[in-house]
């Protein structure tokens, strides 16, 4: 069996690990990248740019058959799913060819192909006619749509999110089991393009959504396009005259069953570690067989004292988004090197926390949104887009924007919002958070006229009040 040495070895090639490829070797170390499957990441083959092929169809759809609200008449919209999955497709080959060319510009020496498990904690094995031995070992195995057992009894007729965009055309109709991010935005998107969609969950979850006034709004309104019951508790599903047939609770209570072409099990993804006989690393796991590491360092515990492995980007669940796992690459990547050359691991500041769900309307998390710091009772200032004025010109005049208050430094703590542009005023919001700023310091900031900001203003005006007011109300007290 042949054997190669490395400073580094990197399992997975996909958007943390080619990062924590560079990292490491910006870094001088010396560095293997391993790959078992097709090179390409989860983002560019099964998650963020198909999923928006599919949402941008349906805008375009939704805004055709709303367009007489201004005056213009299209006609019946007609959707042609065979042609719209076929461009979810070719535009999907496109980015992939950008991945792949940087696959192929790193020297061939350093791509190994091959499933890679633990043999040691320092030594893998790949497939059964190589071996490595590194000083340190980055995971950056990825993640893998879940399935739930209930569901495999459908066959083919359940599917997860990555099937989904290898439909040669659109179904008539669909159930989607969890009210997540990917199910809000696949399922509305499908809705849009004319597919009868039931969306169901359990504990009344709406997205990424912790603010009971925002989850409120939300499911009001994206009741409008597909039926939404986020406590609709799934129950029973089984194939009936060859449809799906799902038991579920409705609005009102009662029980309830719906046929349809197919299920879609959003129900999350799991980190991709089977296989990689993690016992011979001396990684400590949890109950669920997950390694336990620094979040700071990415370096995983071995038994209480440091281990050689280190884990970014889906593998880690930590903050399963694409520009969070390229930060978690840089990260493990040059922690890995540091280790590997003699160093010690370090932890660097993480950026503010953001998230964006592309529905309609869209929704923006920032700083951990409501539930990050409902212990804490900060003040809160909101606004409405019912009636905001560059909302009501663009006919998108639905929503609310809630922010968060630190009633003792009067600093900006955060946002949750549903609303128009959101992915544009979320990024205001996260730059403010990172920088410190106080709400006061927000408001002098400049403000056009008229744009979708100013309802922005409006929300901190609101906020700005009630930390005066609950500054009043400590001074009485004390």
């Amino acid at each position: 069996m042949k054997t190669l040495q490395t400073d580094v070895a990197v399992i997975g090639a996909g958007s943390a690990g080619m990062t924590a490829y560079a990292a490491a070797r910006k870094a001088g170390a010396r560095v293997l990248l391993i790959e078992d499957g097709a090179y390409g990441t989860t983002c560019i083959r099964v998650g963020c740019m198909p999923s928006k092929l599919l949402i941008s169809a349906g805008e375009v759809a939704q805004a055709a058959r709303h367009a007489d609200r201004f005056g213009i008449q299209v006609g019946p919209v007609t959707v042609d799913g065979r042609a719209v999955m076929a461009r979810v497709r070719r535009e999907r080959e496109h980015f992939l060819g950008y991945v792949l060319r940087r696959i192929d510009a790193m020297p061939a020496a350093d791509r190994i192909r091959g499933h890679a498990r633990f043999i040691g904690p320092h030594t893998l094995q790949v497939d059964d006619a190589l071996r490595i031995e590194a000083r340190a070992v980055v995971l950056a195995t990825g993640s893998e749509p879940h399935l739930p057992e209930a569901y495999r009894g459908l066959g083919e007729r359940a599917i997860s999110s990555d099937a989904i965009f290898e439909w040669e055309t659109l179904p008539g109709s669909v159930v989607v089991v969890g009210p997540g991010i990917i199910g809000l935005e696949l399922g509305q998107a499908l809705a849009h393009l004319g597919v009868r969609v039931l969306m169901l969950g359990r504990g009344g979850r709406v997205g990424p959504i912790t603010d009971p006034a925002v989850r409120e709004r939300a499911i009001e309104l994206f009741n409008r396009d597909f039926q939404l019951l986020p406590a609709g508790m799934p129950g029973e599903a089984r194939l009936e005259n060859g449809k799906v047939r799902i038991e579920y609770v409705d609005g009102a209570g009662s029980r309830q069953s719906g046929h349809f072409d197919y299920l879609l099990s959003a129900t999350g993804r799991r980190p991709r570690l089977q296989g990689l006989a993690l016992q011979h690393a001396g990684v400590s796991v949890d109950a669920h067989g997950k390694p336990q590491f620094d979040p700071a360092t990415l370096q995983c515990r071995c038994d209480g004292s440091a281990s050689p492995v280190f884990i970014a980007g889906d593998a880690n669940e930590q903050r399963p988004l694409l520009h969070e796992a390229i930060d978690d690459g840089r990260i493990a990547g040059a922690n890995a090197a540091r280790l590997a050359l003699g160093g010690e691991p370090s932890a660097p500041a993480r950026r503010a926390p953001l998230v964006v769900v592309f529905s309609d309307p869209q929704i923006a998390i920032v700083g951990g949104g409501y539930r990050a710091h409902q212990a804490s009772a900060p003040a809160v200032g909101e606004v409405s887009f019912s009636n905001q004025g560059r909302a009501r010109i663009m006919g998108a005049n639905a929503g609310l924007l809630r922010v968060y208050g630190d009633p003792a430094s009067g600093r900006f703590l955060g946002a949750e919002m549903l609303g128009p542009r959101a992915e544009h005023i979320g990024h205001l919001l996260a730059w403010a958070l990172q920088c410190q700023l106080s709400v006061a310091g927000m408001l002098d900031m400049p403000f056009y006229h008229p744009v979708v900001e100013e309802g922005l203003r409006t929300a901190l005006q609101d906020l700005q009040r009630n930390l005066h007011n609950a500054r009043l109300q400590q001074t009485a007290a004390s």
